[in-house]
């Protein structure tokens, strides 16, 4: 085949072109394994290709030897055990080795990829002996380019998530560390190498434990990486916090002496770099330590109860730190970016998610500080340092004792409620998740008879008044439903004297016409809540509410009829799949109530199903409100299985999506409990497509257990 004309026509902007010669190279690939590889690392070998061909042949390299599925990447890696000749072998690898000389950075890293791809299949074998001798003598004599690219082989083999070739590498580790050290270091003068050799080192540590064992080898590679830290490229440093990451969650029992001597101050210096990404790593190398400590106070007070005196050294690092750290910590939280996206991962939010980590481990220790900070902040002209304030408040809620909390809460809450008018977004934002927070983990410090009603105004207000606040107002009114429901069952509940409007407003809310879908799942999803936390008083405000949920469902099936994009489509399954969930709350919480409405919500059901196009996501809510059904109404079920008895069986038969044939399985468990000896007229061809799940090489084993 012309390898090189192959190649530059799977780069060609035409459709048909690439798709053609896509197909072409895949031919070439069953019919002679061993000819199309060599042809291909030939051509990635070659100095005189063009670039971008040299790493369309690397690419298709890496290719051959990969598959999403386990079994599908053993049957590609059988081909080159079995179908390959030996001394091709030898020549494709020589080909891969020899493209890391190239002065074409690019083709250096996609001989990096197929060699790791060759080296999780050739190491675990103990094949290939000759492969890390290499690349440690091209770090060590090598051109730049050379060591770059070695160094970045090494890190993709160690980063490979082939757990044979991961259970091998520990015995190359003395040939690993000595490349990625060199490389490391603070003499070595290029960026790129000490780049390339401060990310494999992060990707090796895992693999590295004996070395680590021995103190001398441990203190060279800690000498390196705290070096590392003070290198002028940005990405080395950032390269040297993540390895520091790494190291303190691998090896927290070797810390003590660096903590002492380095690494305290280091990462104090990390936090406060100007480089964003610089200074999350360092904050996130302080989540580590809290959730290591956290973990061996979990592991030695299970060991307690067990009657175990074996213990994991725990050293108190945050404890200690708390003085230096927190200040630093509260300081970054008022570095917000107004424009940031929901889900951006930026300093602000990393220190958040530190403090809460902090909190859980070192409790009460905390609160002077995070107070200290409040107080200054909470009525600051500038709404960084408000929101910063509330922010705060709310990430300590959970660690400290309640005790200590609850003068706090009590003197805060009015002040928090109030912040819920703040004219600036962020900050009602911030505090709708701060009130959400003091839900979840602290509400026996909400007075129900003082803080309910105003709590639960400003919340619903917030709803109302943007929806950037949806997502936190929506989640605190779930964490207070889910804290104020009382004893299952009971005839009243705090939420009683509020049931009726927060209801009202709910539906007010999602029948808003300028009310984003987000909105508008977030509010069916509250609704959820108070239906599921309703006290008996409270029912039939709960039977209401299903009509009106029913008729909303009834006329989406109109509207299906009149979708024409992609998105109308999205946005319409999504408001079905609200809806259907309400019903599933309102059928659980009303119980065998719910008989007199179960003909009109099993033939909704129905034309649900009956309208809702393939790879639709409602089928999976349908069937969950069927099985809720079921169990309500129990053997008066049995009068809808003729007509919902071929959509049971042709989700049991639907091998290509797991999730709606695992739903049907358990479905099939829920009908059979509800109906007992009515369900013998459908067991035949239940118990047929159940066998056919169990025999298919499709399913996963957890639909066999």
């Amino acid at each position: 085949m012309d390898a090189s004309a192959l190649l530059s026509a799977t780069l060609s902007p035409d459709t048909q072109v690439r798709t053609a010669a896509e197909a072409q190279l895949n031919q070439a690939a069953e019919a002679n394994f061993s000819g199309y590889l060599t042809h291909l690392s030939q051509e990635l070998a070659n100095e005189q290709a063009q670039p971008q061909v040299r790493m369309a042949a690397g690419l298709a390299l890496k290719n051959s030897f990969s598959a999403r599925e386990y079994t599908r990447l053993r049957e590609v890696q059988d081909r080159w055990i079995n179908q390959v000749d030996p001394n091709v072998k030898q020549s494709i690898k020589a080909l891969a080795l020899q493209t890391l000389k190239s002065n074409d950075s690019r083709s250096g890293q996609s001989a990096a990829q197929f060699i790791a791809s060759i080296a999780a299949i050739e190491i675990p074998r103990e094949q290939w002996p000759e492969l890390m001798p290499t690349l440690v003598q091209n770090v060590g004599e090598g051109a730049d380019h050379q060591k770059q690219a070695s160094l970045t082989t090494i890190g993709f083999i160690c980063e490979a998530e082939d757990q044979d070739l991961r259970d091998s590498l520990s015995q190359h580790s003395n040939a690993i560390l000595t490349a990625v050290v060199q490389g490391a270091r603070k003499e070595e003068p290029n960026a790129d190498v000490r780049n390339a050799a401060i990310t494999a080192l992060g990707d090796s540590l895992e693999f590295v434990r004996t070395n680590f064992e021995n103190e001398g080898e441990r203190n060279y590679i800690m000498q390196v990486i705290c070096e590392a830290t003070q290198a002028d490229d940005n990405r080395i440093q950032q390269g040297a916090y993540g390895c520091l990451n790494r190291i303190m969650g691998l090896y927290y029992d070797k810390m003590r002496f660096y903590m002492e001597k380095a690494l305290f101050g280091l990462t104090i210096q990390g936090m406060k770099n100007d480089e964003e990404d610089v200074a999350k790593l360092a904050v996130e190398f302080w989540c580590t330590v809290c959730e290591e400590e956290i973990s061996i106070e979990d592991d030695n007070s299970q060991a307690t109860a067990e009657g175990s005196t074996e213990m994991r050294e725990y050293f108190n690092f945050a404890r200690i730190a708390t003085p230096e750290v927190v200040p630093v910590l509260l300081e970054l939280l008022a570095k917000q970016d107004e424009d940031a996206a929901d889900d951006e991962y930026n300093i602000s939010r990393a220190a958040y998610q530190c403090l809460q980590l902090w909190a859980q481990t070192v409790g009460g220790v905390i609160v002077p500080a995070v107070l200290q900070f409040v107080e200054k902040h909470l009525r600051s002209e500038d709404w960084h340092y408000r929101d910063a304030a509330v922010s705060a408040f709310g990430a300590i809620m959970e660690g400290p004792d309640e005790k200590v909390l609850d003068p706090l809460i009590k003197q805060a809450l009015p002040v928090m409620i109030g912040m819920m008018e703040d004219p600036v977004i962020q900050v009602r934002d911030s505090v709708a998740y701060a009130l959400g927070r003091i839900c979840e983990t602290c509400s026996d410090s909400i007075d129900p008879s003082t803080h309910l009603q105003p709590l639960i105004s400003s919340l619903f207000n917030g709803l109302s008044s943007h929806p950037k606040m949806a997502s936190s107002c929506c989640w605190a009114l779930m964490n207070l439903a889910d804290r104020f429901a009382g004893e299952p069952g009971c005839q009243e509940n705090a939420l009683s004297a509020h049931f009726q409007n927060s209801v009202t407003h709910l539906l007010q809310v999602t029948e808003r016409t300028d009310a984003d879908h987000q909105l508008r799942t977030a509010a069916y999803e509250v609704l959820n809540a108070f239906v599921t936390n309703s006290a008996n008083d409270s029912l039939p405000i709960v039977g209401h509410l299903t009509n009106v949920i029913l008729e909303r469902l009834e006329s989406t099936i109109s509207m299906s009829q009149q979708v024409v994009s992609v998105e109308d489509k999205l946005m319409l399954e999504e408001m079905q799949t609200s809806l259907t969930s309400v019903v599933i709350a309102i059928i659980q919480r009303l119980e065998t109530e719910i008989k007199p409405q179960a003909d009109r919500i099993m033939q909704l059901m129905l034309q649900l199903l009956n309208t809702v196009g393939p790879k639709s996501s409602v089928p999976d809510t349908i069937f969950a409100a069927v099985g809720a059904l079921a169990s309500a109404v129990e053997e008066d079920f049995a009068k809808y299985m003729e007509a919902f008895a071929p959509f049971l069986y042709t989700a049991l038969a639907n091998q290509e999506e797991p999730a709606i044939c695992a739903m049907a399985i358990g479905l099939v468990s829920d009908i059979s409990r509800a109906l007992n000896e009515k369900i013998q007229p459908y067991c035949d061809a239940l118990m047929n497509n159940l066998l056919n799940d169990l025999r298919s090489s499709t399913l996963g084993n957890q639909f066999k257990p």
